[in-house]
């Protein structure tokens, strides 16, 4: 691709890098000039404009953003993503439904390498998203690019990116309740966790934190995920509510996350059924590790040791003001 200044009269058939207030008409960055716009460029005394020209092997900013949308998505239906028209090089990658993004973040590294006119940024890896919220976006930078280069990004990154749908329908949520506790507090914003996942919350059942009266409440509830919010935090394997999943015919898998809010939380299955112990911060919207747990469960993907010690490399989240026991000691 060819970029400089040049002779109005030399620009037709050139792409107009920077905008142009032509008397009443605005002419837009991007637009291929035609006589018309070389005439009218002429008539407000302009001698000189910015253009970029395609040279042969070239693709315009949109071709080559299509192209490269194409490859990252071939089957947008089986991969629940939807591409938006191209514009200024630009094409989206918007979910259709809520899930978890999946990419195959060393495909997506090689596409971004190939030539720094060609880009895609991503949300991070399993994020949650929502039915229409973006989770990639392809752009161009420059006018065009050489079709060897998008045919090289393309071919790096056939189908390196999906959203996983939530596959579990229905989920049971049991607090326990301790004398002078906080009672059903968190109940609204689990709620509204599963809700934001499309799920329907079954049930929600308030018993003694006992470990026999929440092993009977884990035994009988009917959601396909079972979450467990505790009045008194879980601090050890075999506190309360692990113990109770165990006494239920439950399996405890795992105990601790490496993300912080959400240290406390506790991950098992009673005859196949994720259970999940949620920790305290679970009674605030904030964002906390169980939010990165809940998600990826609930979209059926595995979840193991290896992948709960990953988190913890960016798993620092935002201290929450309702914590009752910060990080730093407030003065």
């Amino acid at each position: 691709m060819k970029f400089g200044i040049v002779a109005v009269h030399d620009a037709l058939g050139g792409i107009l890098a920077h905008s142009v207030q032509v008397g009443a008409r605005r002419l837009r960055k991007g637009l291929f000039l035609s006589q018309n716009e070389i005439d009218g460029l002429l008539g407000a005394g302009l001698k000189e404009v910015t253009v970029a020209r395609l040279e042969c092997g070239d693709l315009d900013e949109n071709k080559a953003a299509m192209v490269l949308a194409e490859a990252l998505v071939p089957d947008p239906k089986k991969s629940h993503l939807e591409l938006t028209a191209p514009f200024t090089g630009r094409v989206n990658l918007v979910a259709n439904r809520p899930g978890v993004a999946v990419m195959d973040v060393d495909a997506l590294i090689a596409l971004n390498a190939v030539n720094a006119m060609i880009t895609l940024a991503t949300v991070p890896p399993f994020q949650q998203v929502g039915a229409g919220q973006m989770v990639g976006t392809v752009k161009i930078i420059s006018y065009g690019v050489t079709r060897t280069d998008v045919v090289a990004a393309a071919k790096a990154s056939e189908a390196a990116i999906w959203l996983a749908p939530v596959v579990l329908r229905t989920a049971s949520l049991i607090i326990t309740d301790i004398p002078g506790g906080p009672g059903d507090k968190g109940q609204r914003a689990v709620a509204a966790r599963v809700e934001a996942l499309g799920m329907l919350l079954v049930e929600t059942q308030i018993v003694a934190h006992q470990t026999d009266a929440l092993a009977r409440a884990i035994a009988k509830s009917t959601g396909e995920l079972v979450l467990i919010l505790t009045g008194s935090a879980t601090s050890d394997l075999y506190d309360v509510a692990p113990e109770a999943l165990r006494c239920a015919g439950g399996h405890v898998e795992r105990f601790g996350m490496p993300v912080d809010p959400g240290n406390l939380l506790f991950l098992g299955h009673l005859s196949g059924k994720p259970v999940i112990g949620l920790p305290g911060c679970a009674k605030s919207p904030a964002l906390n590790g169980a939010d990165w747990i809940l998600a990826r469960i609930a979209c059926g993907i595995d979840v193991s040791h290896e992948d709960i010690a990953k988190m913890g490399v960016g798993g620092l989240l935002k201290e929450i003001p309702t914590r009752p026991m910060p990080r730093e000691r407030r003065r």
